[in-house]
């Protein structure tokens, strides 16, 4: 029998009960809805405002970022902690998931799609990103960001 601790949850967990719990279905539900407003501000920045693959992204998760925080907070992962801390790790960890999952997608997929245009290489690697950030971003806000749902855990096995 091993402990719970903030250190180790991560280690002790398997896949389904990282991904497959009541938190995961209201992410799931917060994500429907942050996903249709921040693609639409994604999309309309890059293809009718020309704003260019990195701002059209970055506003997507700007302007989207503030709705998630409180509705994961609050509603997700039932988090009561103080909101200035747990907002300063949400910050750096959509910052970090936002890289990685921008990083990675825009480059592969120009790799991948090479002979076609950049509108179409840049659109798909959006949605790859997309797609990255979620997983990425989940398992950043539950371990990392609103863990202390964790703290009534006795034991992991």
């Amino acid at each position: 029998m091993i402990v719970a601790t903030e250190k180790n949850i991560l280690v002790n967990m398997n896949i389904k009960e990282l991904f497959f719990d009541k938190s995961f279905l209201r992410f799931l539900l917060v994500g429907v809805i942050n996903t249709i407003f921040g693609t639409t501000v994604m999309f309309v920045s890059y293809n009718v405002l020309h704003l260019g693959y990195w701002l059209s992204s970055a506003l997507n998760y700007i302007l989207g970022s503030i709705l998630s925080f409180f509705l994961n907070k609050y509603y997700t992962f039932q988090n009561h902690s103080k909101t200035l801390r747990s907002a300063i790790y949400f910050t750096f960890n959509i910052l970090v998931c936002y890289l990685i999952a921008y990083g990675v997608a825009k480059p592969f997929i120009l790799w991948i799609l090479s002979d076609s245009t950049q509108s179409e290489q840049e659109n798909i690697a959006m949605i790859l990103g997309m797609l990255l950030f979620v997983i990425i971003n989940y398992t950043g806000q539950r371990v990392f960001v609103f863990k202390s749902i964790y703290k009534n855990e006795k034991d992991v096995t």
